[in-house]
């Protein structure tokens, strides 16, 4: 891996760890050789992977008392695979000839040190360290990008590990992990990947598995509930070595990243727009709208005029899209189709509202902002409400009275004109989404949590790229408080710039 540039952070998302561990089996040609085979998959699969290490300086990691004999498992296993620095040196050389990146997890404050003289890229902190903080305050110090795992922690210790690292400034990310060796499905508590993404905003997620390693579903759940980090313990079976339970051979691998490559291709973070040939072939089962009776060009066209029947004929209409009260564009013999140039009956201002009205629900769903069953709703359309979509802010009312509370929603793309209030002064708080504000030409940008005070008499107008929520806090408001730079604006008809709902305007329109 090369070195990152200045101010530059180490990138996290869909990153492949193949787990050493132990599996060297204490010898470097074998240790060599799994990861060469690891280097050979992460290239034929086209991913970003690592090979992760285990260091520990067993002269002082191990206590005295167990060196001759313990009847702690692990101890026999640790020693029985030492390796020299010289020897993990080699080990990380072959790690760089690869490609991969280099990462190891250790287990006590000199490890860490060892770290620092071969400059590996990632720190890994095991789940039995993750609440070891003397050694977790050497990780901090390292200044190196943190991959903690999780197994056995409840959620308060997780959360205080994640304080931990945010107050030090370590980029980190957390991983899902169930320290059973092999992890039986119903032990997997893979929701709990989509639980860190919430509670955890701004982390990556991932999943280190130790599951049977001929499952290659696992990855696919762990990647439909957002993991991005994916960590396996790797190994290369011999006459003479026998890999455990839950180490995967390279064929075992192989199964597996192609189940993580299958979860990513059909798993989107963002919803695409619809495919063209999608909707072409829905289309092609769809109903169309046909005359019933002979129409006349200008005649106004309710249900009783027309039937809906298979299939639609390219060039019309589908049976979702009439609208009694259109207006027939030519004339129509019976069992014609109806063309899509006919004119809509529908009221414009209603559709555009609850098109509106929608998307705003749906926003605010996403964001889990609940408004409650108390407020008034307004759609201020500057510009009359069929251009909403480009220009206005949808304002719920929550309270006014010497204080006044609001939740305002911009639309993707929308913007609200420069203006000012002579009696109000307000603060704007950013829920979710971006918001820009200009206040008399000084441009702000404003992230979620960020807080933007709006003094009286100040011009100031707002828009949003990707769509915003945010609260708006102030003194009491009054309907004639405010005074567009656009003198057109104030001379509209107030019910052409505004439209108010009840309950969402539920029955509103009917």
């Amino acid at each position: 891996m090369g070195q990152l540039g200045l101010g530059e952070k180490f990138r996290f998302e869909d990153l492949v760890v193949f787990e050493l561990a132990n599996n060297h089996q204490g010898d470097v040609a074998h240790g060599k050789r799994i990861i060469a085979e690891m280097g050979k998959l992460a290239a034929a699969h086209g991913i970003r992977a690592a090979v992760k290490f285990q260091f520990r300086d067993l002269d002082t990691f191990v206590h005295p008392a167990h060196k001759e004999k313990s009847d702690n498992k692990h101890v026999p296993r640790f020693l029985g695979t030492r390796l020299s620095e010289e020897q993990f040196g080699e080990l990380v050389a072959e790690v760089r000839k690869q490609g991969l990146v280099t990462m190891s997890t250790p287990f006590d404050e000199k490890s860490v040190d060892f770290i620092e003289r071969l400059d590996l890229d990632v720190v890994k902190v095991a789940s039995c360290s993750a609440t070891d903080w003397p050694l977790l305050e050497r990780i901090a110090e390292t200044g190196k990008p943190v991959i903690c795992s999780t197994a056995g922690l409840e959620v308060a210790e997780v959360d205080r590990l994640v304080s931990f690292f945010r107050h030090r400034g370590v980029h980190f990310a957390l991983m899902h992990c169930v320290g059973m060796y092999p992890t039986p499905p119903e032990k997997m508590d893979l929701a709990r990947i989509a639980i860190f993404k919430n509670r955890y905003p701004g982390l990556v997620v991932g999943y280190s598995t130790h599951e049977d390693p001929n499952d290659a579903v696992s990855i696919a759940m762990a990647y439909a509930q957002g993991a991005r980090i994916f960590e396996k313990h790797v190994g290369l079976p011999t006459e003479t070595i026998k890999l455990n339970a839950y180490s995967a051979s390279p064929e075992q691998v192989d199964a597996w990243l192609k189940s993580f490559k299958l979860a990513a291709a059909a798993i989107r973070s963002e919803l695409p727009p619809r495919d063209a040939e999608e909707v072409k072939q829905l289309k092609a089962l769809t109903r169309g709208v046909f005359a019933k009776r002979a129409i006349r060009a200008g005649e106004t066209v309710s249900h009783e005029d027309v039937y809906f029947a298979f299939p639609f004929v390219p060039g019309g209409i589908a049976s979702g899209e009439f609208k009694a009260g259109s207006v027939a564009d030519r004339s129509y013999n019976p069992n014609d189709t109806l063309g899509a140039a006919m004119k809509v009956g529908d009221d414009k201002k209603r559709r555009a509202t609850y098109d509106a009205i929608h998307a705003i629900k749906g926003m605010l769903a996403e964001s889990l902002i609940a408004v409650g069953l108390d407020f008034n709703v307004e759609l201020s359309h500057h510009y009359g409400i069929e251009n909403f979509a480009e220009v206005g802010v949808t304002i719920i009312d929550c309270i006014n009275r010497e204080y006044c509370k609001k939740i305002l929603v911009q639309l993707p793309g929308q913007r609200h004109p420069a203006h000012y209030h002579k009696k109000k002064e307000e603060t704007f708080q950013l829920l979710s989404g971006n918001l820009e504000i200009d206040m008399e030409g000084r441009r702000k940008t404003l992230y979620p949590g960020d807080i933007a005070v709006v003094p009286r008499g100040v011009w100031h107008s707002f828009w949003s790229d990707a769509g915003a929520i945010f609260e708006e806090v102030s003194t009491t408001h009054f309907n004639d408080d405010s005074f567009y730079e656009d003198r057109t604006i104030a001379r509209l008809p107030r019910e052409d710039r505004k439209t108010k709902l009840v309950n969402w305007g539920r029955h509103q329109f009917d």
